[in-house]
C-alpha cells in the first residue's frame, strides 16, 4: 500500500514538472511578444497535457503488457500510431470547439508565427519523451517483478526439495542396511551427504555446472533404489559432456521426483524410465512412469512442484525451452528440451 502511494506521488510530481515548465515558458514568450490573453496560451497547453498523459498511460498499462512484452511488435507499433493519431484528432476537435485558432495568432504579432514551428517541435519532443519514459518505466518494473519472481520460485523450489519424509525414510533404510553390510551403508551415507551439501550450498547460485546437477540426480536415484522392490522396474541412463554447460539448480529433479511419487507402490507393478542427454548445446530430459495409487497429499505436492518448475523455466529460459507433459489413465511422461547456449 505504501509503495502504491509513493508511486502515485512520484507520478504527480513528475507530471507537474514536465507540464508546468513549458507552460510558464510559452506563456512568457506570448506575453512578451504581444498582449495576448492568458487563455490563448492555456488552451493548446492543456490539450497537449491531456494528449501526453493519455498516450503515456495507454502505452504503459495496455500496449506494453499486451503487445510489446509478448513480442507482438507489429500490433504494438500499429496501435501506438493509431493512438497518437486519435489524440491529435481529439486535440483538433477540442481546439475547434473552444474557439482557439492558431492561424489567427499571426494577426496579433508576426513574431508569433515564426516561433510556432519551434513550439510544435517542442510538443513533438515531449510526446516522444512521454512514450519513451512510459516504455522504460514499464520495462524497469517488469525486470524488478521478474527478479522477485525468480527469487520466490527459487526459494519455493528449495523448500519443495527438502523433504523431511524422504530424509527420514532414507536414514531408516541406511540404518537397516548397515546391520548387514557396512560398506554399502557407508556409500549411501556418502551419497546422502553429497545431496544435502549440494542442496544447502550450490542451490544458492543462479546457475551450477550441469555435471553437478546430474550428479545430484544420480545420487537421488541411487537412494530411491533402496525402497524399490522387484515390482518396480527402473531404467536410468545419461550421456554427454555435462561439464561444459551450466543450468539453473534443482530444475530437473521435480520431474524425476514426481516419477517416484507416482510410480512406486509395493502392491502394484510399475516401470520408471529416466533419460538425460546433452546433444551439442541442447539438454534433453525424458521421464516416464506407470501410475500407481498414491495418497492425495502426495499428488498435490507433486503438482505444486511441477507448476513451480514451469514458472522457473518461463522466467529463466524464455523461448529457449520446450516442455511436453503427457498424462493418460495409466501413464505419465515428461519431455523437456533446453537450449543452454
Amino acid at each position: 500500500m505504501k509503495n502504491s502511494l509513493l508511486t502515485i506521488k512520484i507520478h504527480i510530481i513528475g507530471w507537474c514538472l514536465l507540464l508546468l515548465v513549458p507552460y510558464l515558458l510559452t506563456r512568457q514568450v506570448y506575453q512578451s511578444i504581444a498582449p495576448v490573453p492568458a487563455e490563448i496560451s492555456r488552451i493548446p497547453l492543456l490539450v497537449l497535457s491531456a494528449v501526453l498523459i493519455t498516450i503515456f498511460y495507454f502505452n504503459y498499462f495496455l500496449l506494453i503488457p499486451r503487445y510489446l512484452f509478448k513480442k507482438k511488435y507489429w500490433q504494438y507499433f500499429s496501435l501506438l500510431l493509431l493512438a497518437i493519431l486519435a489524440t491529435f484528432l481529439f486535440s483538433g476537435v477540442v481546439n475547434s470547439l473552444s474557439g482557439f485558432n492558431p492561424h489567427k495568432l499571426a494577426d496579433i504579432s508576426p513574431l508569433i508565427e515564426k516561433i510556432q514551428p519551434v513550439i510544435k517541435i517542442n510538443a513533438l519532443l515531449m510526446l516522444v519523451i512521454s512514450i519513451v519514459t512510459s516504455t522504460l518505466l514499464a520495462v524497469n518494473n517488469r525486470l524488478k517483478e521478474t527478479e522477485g519472481e525468480k527469487f520466490t520460485a527459487q526459494i519455493a523450489s528449495l523448500k519443495s526439495q527438502i523433504n523431511p519424509h524422504f530424509l527420514f525414510n532414507t536414514l531408516n533404510n541406511i540404518y537397516a542396511t548397515a546391520i548387514d553390510t557396512s560398506p554399502k551403508a557407508a556409500d549411501m551415507v556418502d551419497k546422502l551427504s553429497e545431496m544435502m551439501r549440494y542442496t544447502m550450498r550450490e542451490t544458492q547460485k543462479d546457475f551450477v555446472l550441469l555435471e553437478e546437477e546430474v550428479c545430484y540426480i544420480s545420487n537421488y536415484i541411487e537412494l530411491q533404489k533402496i525402497r524399490l522392490d522387484r515390482r518396480v522396474k527402473l531404467d536410468y541412463t545419461f550421456n554427454g559432456n555435462f561439464s561444459t554447460y551450466q543450468l539453473a539448480p534443482m530444475l530437473l529433479i521435480p520431474f524425476i521426483e514426481n516419477a517416484f511419487k507416482h510410480g512406486v507402490n509395493a502392491e502394484q507393478r510399475s516401470h520408471i524410465k529416466i533419460e538425460i542427454a546433452l546433444k551439442e548445446s541442447e539438454l534433453h530430459l525424458s521421464v516416464s512412469n506407470r501410475k500407481v495409487e498414491i495418497q492425495k497429499e502426495t499428488t498435490e505436492q507433486s503438482g505444486l512442484g511441477i507448476e513451480n518448475t514451469k514458472r522457473r523455466l518461463q522466467l529463466i529460459y524464455p523461448l529457449k525451452y520446450l516442455l511436453s507433459i503427457t498424462e493418460t489413465e495409466k501413464d505419465f511422461s515428461v519431455s523437456l528440451r533446453i537450449n543452454l547456449a
